[in-house]
Order: C-alpha cells, then structure tokens, then sequence
C-alpha cells in the first residue's frame, strides 16, 4: 500500500509585483516526519508556509492534504484541515490566562466558561499526552519564553492539528529549552503528528529533521534525506558554493585593556534596574563574546556603552573615563572621538536611514570629520561617493552602487555598509550587537571573518549575539548576562553549551561549574 504525503504542494507559485518570491515549487512531507526546510533569507520559505497556512494565496499550483486536493483561503481553513502554525513571535494576548489563550478563537458556544471547562479537561490530557505540563492558570506575562511556545503548541493540538509548522523555534530559547522542544517534537513524530521546521540553524537540521528541503532564490533546490547528507552540503546547496562553517582564526593576543567597566548600573525610564553592578573589561586584540537570552541587559549594556542612555558607574576606553551622565543627544560623537566604533543591533532602526543612498550612510556620524569636508560649510559628496564605493568593494557589498538606498540592499549586505562605516574608521574599541542577525550565510562567513581581521590588528571587540554557536567560534573569552548581571566568565575552550547555558537561565555559577 503506498503512503500518501500529510502535505504535497505541486507547481507553487507566488509572485509580489515583479519579484518572485516562490517559482513552481513541489514539495512532499511524508506523515509522521519531521521535514526541515532551509534557506538564505529571501529565499522564499516563509512566503511558502504562509500559503499553506493560508496567510497567502499562490498565483498557481495545487494543495494536496492527505491525497486530497484542497483550497486554503485563510487561517481558519488551515486549522480545518489540521494544519497548525506556531510562529517566530508568539500570538498570545499576555494578560490572560494560558487556559484563556488556548480556548481564544475555538470558542465552542458563546458562554466561555463551558468552554473553559471543556478546555481544562482537554489541555490536562494533552498535556500529559506530550509531556507539555502547564499551569492553565498561569498568566502569560509572568512565564518564560520557553513555556511560552509550548502553550503555542498546545493550542495548535487543541485546534486538531496534525501537521505542525514551527518557524525558527528556537530563536528565543536557552539550550536546555531547545533540547526540551525537541523532545516534544520527537515525541508528537512518535505519536504520528508530521512537523515541518523553518530553521536556519544547520546543526538544529540535522539534529532532528528526517528530510530537508532546501530553497535558493525562490526555488527548491533539493529535497534530501538527513543521514545522507552534510552541514557543509546543505551551506553549499542554499547559497551556491562551498561555505566556510566554523571561524577561522588564530589564538587571540590580547595587550592592555582598552574597556574597563565597574560596577556598571543603569535604570529604565520606568524605573526598572536593567544593568545590576556590572564589571567587565577588554583586552586590546581580544573579542570578549557576551551570551545570554534576549532582554536580558545586553541591548541596555550595549546602549550605555554607545551613549543611547545614562547609566552610573566608572567606564574607562584606554585609561580616560567616559561620560555616562548624558545621552545620545549630546554624547554620541564624544564616544567616537575616543576611539569608539558601534554597530548596533538593529540596523534599520539605528544603523541606517533607509531612504538615504549608501553613500549618505556611510559617514553617518563621522561627517563632520576634516577629511569629508569639501569646506567649511559643504561636505566633499564627490570624494565620499568615490570613497564609499571602495568600502563597498572591499566589503563585497552587492550591488557596489553608492547611489542605490539603503533599503533597496538585503539585510546581509545593510550589515556590510554599517560594518565597513565603522571598521574602516580604525577603532580602538568596536561594539557590535547581533552582527550577523538575518544575514545569509555566505555574508555570515565574511562578517566574522572582517571581525576576526580587526582583533587581529590589535583592536579590542564587545560581541554581543543570542546565537551561542556564533559566541562559541568567535569569542575568545565569553561572559553571561541573566537578568542584568554578569553571572560567570569562561574560556572557550574550557566550556561547553550546557554550561553556558545554565548560566544564561540564572543558575548561580558554582551549579554550573
């Protein structure tokens, strides 16, 4: 008896005005699987999960639901049909109730509370089923992200789901979370629930998937099966040559410190401690890598450091102490005048103007400097342009056009014109935030190796990145933030994920150890 596919899409097409985002893409999961499907950004693989999931609708091809031909319109059709979704960015309403929140939207009459009490009956057992024990009393605000996606996947089992689809699972999760979703994840294939898995996460792929596919520019590439193939085949088959995984660099040299921080201490406008007695410092051609999970006082640290926002406590830059009374507003161009270069986490927000051509971006916040000024009241355009376009070939940005708008470049190449701008000024201290955070990865590859470049010049680097893998490799000595505070010091080398980990979920350092 031959198997019919959980899901067949045959001939998908999708197009948005001229560019095409999906090109006549077929692809089969079997029931019962776990299917990856990988890709460079752009690729195409959210807008095709988004079709499944009736988010969008194809310009052509056909639906195929269990062998059935089928029409996904919207949402509620999806969830009709047994597809579930749990997305990158939850979509719960954070002041009610986890019991709340999965009953939200599958109402079974327009009374709640026997809904209610339907639903408790209904989670206990689920919960049990799939070992995703919750409290359904629990209000969403007050737990973590990592229960947070389980009560997304219970409310997706609740609807009836028997295909789940998980867009970057793990984006916001420590790695004990991460190990703890997959086991619910091989424990729903056990069960017969099929997964589809929208990662870019190699190592994650092949970990879990029984199959992946891989997407390129709009296309399916290949379609594999995971014990037959390879990280470095699958970096090659998403970006279209052989790609450099690990970071290749010497041992680090480190000189004197160049950034001394003690008992750092910073509040939010509300009056919330978000930097609690901070104390770190960086040693001239050294990276000093800081983990933790989002929102955890990184940005804060980062913001402080670059002069968004006043903090108390002494930071010295080579031996002569920084202003930490005032902020952006005034301070900014101080921090670059001592030797300070930031790229910040966000380079749309705080990187780039996105209306202003590459050029423009490219003195940002050192235009004021003799060797841009034509005079004393005009900026040398002509000498910046040419300038900019020799940042752009030696940063490989594509294309090399300084006249094009920020926005018309793709994130990784946005992150080279922001990188280029602040490396190429020689600074004695780089902070960077996520520098590689929705970047493809052949443009990953080169980031860190121009980050590397500059350690090895004698600078001294803050990296600060959610992605562990990234502080592992890069990182020559690695700090923890839990919830403003430094919780521990290590040596790459000398730890592991599990450890760090622990750190990073607030486990005091002697559990660690």
């Amino acid at each position: 008896m031959t198997i019919k596919p959980a899901i067949e899409l045959r001939g998908i097409s999708k197009s948005f005005g001229p560019v095409e985002a999906n090109k006549d893409i077929t692809i089969r999961v079997m029931p019962g699987t776990i299917h990856g499907i990988i890709g460079e950004n752009g690729a195409g693989k959210s807008t095709l999960m988004s079709i499944l999931y009736g988010f969008y609708r194809a310009d052509s091809g056909e639906i195929f639901v269990d062998g059935k031909k089928i029409s996904i319109p919207d949402s509620q059709a999806a969830i009709g049909v047994g597809i579930g979704m749990v997305f990158q960015h939850f979509k719960l309403v954070e002041n009610f109730t986890v019991l709340e929140n999965i009953v939200l939207g599958a109402e079974s009459g327009a009374l709640l509370s026997p809904s209610l009490n339907k639903a408790r009956a209904e989670l206990a057992a689920l919960a049990s089923e799939y070992e995703l024990n919750v409290d359904p009393d629990s209000i969403i605000e007050d737990i973590g992200v990592g229960m947070q996606q389980r009560i997304e996947i219970l409310k997706a089992l609740y609807r009836k789901a028997n295909i789940l689809i998980l867009d970057e699972p793990t984006g916001v999760l420590t790695p004990a979370e991460a190990d703890q979703l997959f086991r619910i994840l091989k424990r729903l294939r056990e069960e017969g629930k099929t997964i589809i898995l929208i990662t870019h996460k190699l190592r994650e792929i092949m970990d879990i998937t029984d199959t992946v596919s891989v997407m390129r520019q709009g296309e399916m590439t290949a379609t594999l099966e995971t014990n037959e193939t390879s990280p470095e085949n699958l970096a090659e088959l998403m970006v279209g040559r052989k790609v450099l995984l690990r970071v290749d660099k010497t041992p680090a040299k480190p000189k004197n410190p160049v950034l001394e921080i003690e008992d750092l201490n910073m509040f939010d406008d509300f009056g919330v401690q978000r930097l609690k007695n901070v104390n770190l410092s960086v040693r001239a051609g050294e990276i000093l890598g800081i983990a933790g999970v989002a929102g955890n006082g990184q940005s804060e640290l980062l913001e402080v450091l670059g002069g968004y926002q006043k903090a108390d406590g002494t930071v010295k830059v080579k031996g002569s102490e920084i202003d930490l009374t005032t902020s952006v507003n005034g301070d900014g161009q101080a921090r670059r005048a001592q030797g300070i270069a930031h790229v910040p986490e966000d380079r749309q927000r705080e990187g780039l103007i996105m209306d202003f051509m590459a050029w423009e971006n490219s003195v940002f916040g050192y235009h004021r400097e003799k060797s841009n000024q034509a005079n004393r009241f005009f900026m040398d355009n002509n000498a910046i342009r040419r300038e900019t376009e020799g940042k752009m070939h030696r940063f490989d940005v594509r294309p090399p056009n300084p006249k094009l708008t920020a926005k018309n470049f793709s994130g990784g190449n946005q992150q080279k014109i922001v990188l280029a701008r602040e490396i190429e000024r020689d600074p004695d201290l780089l902070l960077v935030g996520q520098p590689t955070r929705g970047v493809d990865i052949g443009a990953i590859e080169f980031i860190h190796q121009q980050i590397v470049a500059l350690r090895d010049r004698g600078k001294a680097i803050l990296l600060i990145s959610v992605e562990l893998d990234e502080i592992l490799s890069l990182s020559d000595k690695i700090a923890v933030m839990f919830d403003g505070k430094i919780m521990g010091e290590r040596l790459p080398s000398e730890t592991n994920e599990k450890e760090l980990g622990l750190l990073m979920a607030g486990v005091a350092e002697q559990v660690a150890q």
